[in-house]
């Protein structure tokens, strides 16, 4: 969902520069709560203030709140069906691939020099190999990030 968010606000609508929300989803990343409702709250909230923060909020709640229930509803009486478990199961790596794709294409436009993709190589090192916690990658990117202040 973010991505689309990115590509219809910069992109396509151009409410926001590219640099501006690269830093406001920095932002939300660091806040607690679902990361698409903190995106559109930032991105409501700098194209239309607060009544765009609410507005932007309902759209990224209500559609998959909605979906959500309806499947809930269904998926219960029919979860047994070996075709519906197949289904499932080709359906997880899809989703895995689609939140890969995600992940790399805004990761690769929010790094602009060598350094900072030396050091997300580094830190996603060492989340996979040390399993960090995200909170110390976090501190540790904004750390590195005024240590290279000019």
């Amino acid at each position: 969902m973010v991505p689309l968010v990115r590509r219809t606000m910069v992109e396509k609508e151009r409410f926001l520069k590219e640099s501006e929300f690269m830093h406001g989803f920095s932002l939300v990343q660091a806040l607690p709560g679902v990361l698409a409702v903190n995106t559109a709250c930032f991105v409501g909230n700098k194209v239309r203030g607060v009544p765009g923060a609410l507005v932007c909020i309902a759209g990224a709640v209500m559609p998959s709140f909605f979906i959500i229930l309806a499947v809930a509803a269904v998926f219960g009486e029919f979860r047994h069906i070996p075709l519906l478990q197949s289904f499932m199961r080709g359906a997880t790596p899809a989703v895995a691939a689609l939140i890969a794709s995600a992940v790399l294409d805004m990761g690769w436009r929010g790094l602009d020099t060598h350094s900072e993709v030396v050091m997300a190589v580094l830190l996603a090192g060492a989340v996979l190999v040390f399993s960090l916690h995200p909170l110390w990658v976090v501190i540790g990117g904004g750390v590195w990030g005024l240590l290279r202040r000019p």
